[in-house]
């Protein structure tokens, strides 16, 4: 069941298949003799230097693959300094995640029904020391996604949404699903830009928006004020047949036009693949699975060693396409 949750993709799967192979096809150009003895992958956002430009995505239900959960994910993502964006939906309060580790931590916002609790919880997020708040516009309903119904999805006991538990009734076993067909209890269906004037109103981090393709509403985004946008098909979770990320990322671009940054995650699993999301014009990339399985494997070891497989790759990407620093990494790395 936890394997069908990380693994799965919404409906037939052929968005979560399109995200791998949009990348495979995409081809690097080596360039020679650039005198690549010194590297430099550090990346400006918001005011923080990131060492390099990978961050971890927010994903749910932590314990589900290891029983330290997301405190165990803090303490992988502070071992290896790299950000780490905290679900709504942990398995584990905010305030302990902060505690557990000296992490670089960001938030993930799922709009509530309930715009007092949410506020709320933006504040307790930024209390515990979020830099940064990633709200997620692309999930107003529970989408099809056939391999948790067969798998018969549900939250072992004892597993609860510790965020959200005081606006929780009872303790919801599927998750984030509930019984009223697409609508979810923890999902708000009115959510609107007009939500995200509201959010940025008391807000007292940046707010990114999570879940842009269509180059219309990365326009919006920009007109409405967001401080940056994450290109973003919900790992192939939610709407099916949508683009690959890596595909959509260029016309939105485009249309932000370097206003603000552009981040973008679904199917990076190599360094090679956070070179050509870069070389299109993203600021950095999210991962999500990958460190989930280095999670389910050995705990903050394996999500410390999945980052350093990454950041190597990357390093050995750019010194065989002769860019030595990110500045460097433009459309030109890309075989034409």
């Amino acid at each position: 069941m936890a394997y069908d949750y990380v693994a799965g993709g919404s409906a037939d799967e052929i968005t979560l298949r399109r995200n791998r192979t949009a990348f495979d096809e995409l081809r690097l150009k080596p360039r020679v003799l650039r005198d690549v003895s010194r590297l430099d992958t550090r990346a400006e956002l918001f005011g923080q230097t990131l060492e390099f430009p990978i961050l971890l995505a927010p994903t749910a239900y932590h314990k589900l693959m290891h029983p330290q959960g997301e405190l165990a994910t803090a303490r992988g993502a502070a071992a290896s300094r790299v950000t780490y964006v905290v679900s709504s939906f942990a398995t584990t309060a905010i305030e302990r995640i902060a505690a557990a580790a000296q992490a670089r931590l960001w938030f993930q916002l799922y709009v509530q029904p309930d715009r007092g609790f949410t506020r709320d919880l933006v504040q307790r997020a930024e209390s515990a020391g979020c830099g940064a708040l990633v709200v997620t516009v692309d999930t107003p309903v529970n989408p099809t996604r056939d391999r948790e119904l067969r798998s018969n999805f549900e939250l072992p006991p004892g597993m609860e949404l510790e965020n959200l538990k005081p606006i929780l009734k009872k303790s919801l076993k599927t998750g984030h699903r509930s019984t009223a067909g697409i609508y979810a209890d923890v999902l708000d269906p009115r959510l609107t830009w007009e939500t995200v004037s509201w959010i940025r109103s008391f807000a007292k981090t940046p707010v990114l928006l999570k879940g842009i393709l269509a180059p219309e509403d990365a326009r919006i985004a920009v007109e409405q004020g967001a401080a940056g946008i994450i290109v973003s098909n919900h790992g192939a979770r939610n709407l099916d047949t949508v683009p690959a990320t890596i595909e959509a990322l260029p016309a939105v671009l485009e249309s932000v036009q370097e206003k603000i940054p552009v981040l973008m995650d679904g199917g990076v699993r190599r360094g090679t693949d956070v070179i050509k999301a870069l070389a299109l014009g993203a600021r950095a990339v999210l991962i999500g699975r990958p460190y989930l399985w280095g999670l389910g494997a050995s705990g903050a070891g394996g999500v410390q060693r999945v980052v350093e497989i990454l950041r190597t790759e990357l390093q050995a990407a750019m010194a065989l396409c002769g860019t030595r620093n990110l500045q460097e990494m433009d459309r030109g790395v890309l075989w034409p």
